[in-house]
């Protein structure tokens, strides 16, 4: 039986999710890889020369990384809302070259005070990029396409650590080479400076909307417009998912919060500390490695996960975001991260580690899936900023509470990685307990197989 012929629609349909597959998503995939870079790079300097040289704890560290968060939780929610009025393309372009200013700054900082105070300005800085991002992209793609569009969106996060890493060694390396620099402030330079270069960029590539996209066809402009106002009125009109009241006071945004809140607190300590652990390698194991091979060690769990990302995502675009692609994974990483401080060996620690960060990444982009379910316009902004803001205070929290932790236990890491592997427990269950009340936003989606 030969096979029908696809329909016009089809074509057209086809044609516009893969320009914008090709077009949009690699663009701010870079965007948010320098991001993730920006942000995670104190966690590559603290072992290599920065918390000497600035006389640093462990808890002074944490909070110094920690305190990020606070300046970017303040103005996240206004950030979207002002991304939502003014349109994507200026704002998110505004955000990376402010970031990318104070991020060069810091290849300066002379004391923990001014660390601190950087810090907490580059949150302030790249306030609402994240779910900006997230929003702009689910204004680009009907519903059961967004799986697929955020996971590959979401693998430049793993992939910043397995190029990012070996990057900041070898920058880190050049200690004394650029104006007798000190390697940990030249690898600052080296990765704040392309985020003012691409923000540039940003502004004369990216575009607001599909109507506005002159690069599709209008057939293709048609069909993106029109499939994914269609899916925005059922919801608007049954739940009043516009509103910015709709957001607030939604049990569901607030679930996904505490949810996200415990992805995020492992995924920084793991971002931030993951360095740190594997410098200490040589007094726990009596193993020395130089800056390079530290960097290459940091990105060996993030190639796997990178890898289980994709297949993840595949496999929920194909049968549609079911409680356990959310759930699953993080009752996985929730068991397995404290287990890595136990291991008896580096390779046995990087490989536990390993699981835990392919458990993270699985979840994530299927997890954004969910609110743009049921959130449309100024409540998308604000509920998307909402649940963000919930992993930002986990961003915060992980980092100092970790430190904190290390230095009652004299350096010993492992009561601060059980608490993480609980954090995560408890978003399995929270994702159990929504999937079972809220069957329409989670269990009882369409296939997107099915879809057509």
């Amino acid at each position: 039986m030969t096979p029908a012929a696809s329909s016009p629609v089809d074509i057209v349909e086809r044609s516009a999710i893969r320009k914008v597959a090709l077009r949009l998503v690699p663009f701010v995939a870079l965007m948010f890889f320098i991001n993730y870079l920006d942000r995670t790079a104190i966690g590559f300097a603290a072992p290599n020369g920065m918390n000497e040289d600035l006389g640093l704890t462990a808890a002074q560290f944490g909070f110094a990384s920690g305190v990020f968060f606070v300046g970017y939780i303040l103005l996240e929610i206004p950030s979207n809302l002002a991304l939502h009025k003014v349109g994507a393309r200026r704002w998110l372009a505004r955000i990376m070259v402010t970031w990318g200013i104070v991020a060069v700054l810091f290849t300066f900082v002379q004391s923990y005070t001014q660390l601190s105070w950087l810090r907490f300005l580059l949150g302030v800085a790249e306030a609402g990029f994240f779910p900006g991002a997230i929003l702009f992209l689910s204004l680009w793609v009907p519903s059961r396409y967004r799986s697929k569009v955020l996971g590959l969106f979401y693998l430049a996060q793993p992939l910043t650590t397995v190029l990012g890493a070996p990057l900041a060694g070898w920058l880190i390396s050049h200690d004394g080479v650029f104006f007798g620099l000190e390697g940990w402030r030249f690898m600052f330079l080296g990765v704040g400076a392309p985020a003012v270069i691409v923000g540039v960029i940003a502004w004369f590539y990216l575009v607001d909307k599909p109507a506005d996209a002159k690069w599709l066809t209008p057939a293709e402009r048609d069909w993106l417009t029109e499939a994914i106002s269609t899916e925005k009125k059922p919801h608007a009109e049954k739940h009043g998912a516009g509103t910015l009241k709709a957001a607030f006071s939604s049990g569901r945004v607030w679930t996904l919060s505490l949810i996200y809140f415990g992805f995020i607190y492992g995924l920084y300590a793991l971002a931030f500390f993951l360095p740190t652990i594997i410098a200490g390698f040589q007094d726990q194991f009596g193993t020395t490695f130089n800056l390079v091979e530290k960097g290459l060690i940091t990105a060996v769990p993030y190639v796997p996960a990178a890898i289980v990302l994709f297949l993840a995502t595949r496999h929920a675009t194909k049968h549609g975001v079911k409680t356990g692609h959310i759930a699953i994974p993080a009752l996985t990483g929730g068991i397995s991260i404290p287990l890595a401080l136990f291991a008896g060996s580096p390779t046995v620690t990087i490989l536990i580690i390993t699981i835990t960060a392919c458990s993270i990444f699985a979840a994530l982009p299927n997890f954004w899936t969910v609110p743009t379910q049921f959130l449309t316009g100024a409540a998308a902004a604000a509920g998307i900023a909402l649940i963000n803001t919930m992993g930002n205070v986990a961003g915060f929290a992980a980092p100092y509470v970790t430190g904190w932790l290390a230095d009652l236990n004299g350096g010993d890491y492992k009561v601060a990685f059980f608490a993480v592997g609980v954090l995560m427990l408890l978003s399995s269950v929270l994702m159990v307990a929504l999937g079972r009340h809220d069957r329409v936003a989670v269990e009882d989606r369409v296939p997107a197989a099915a879809a057509h």
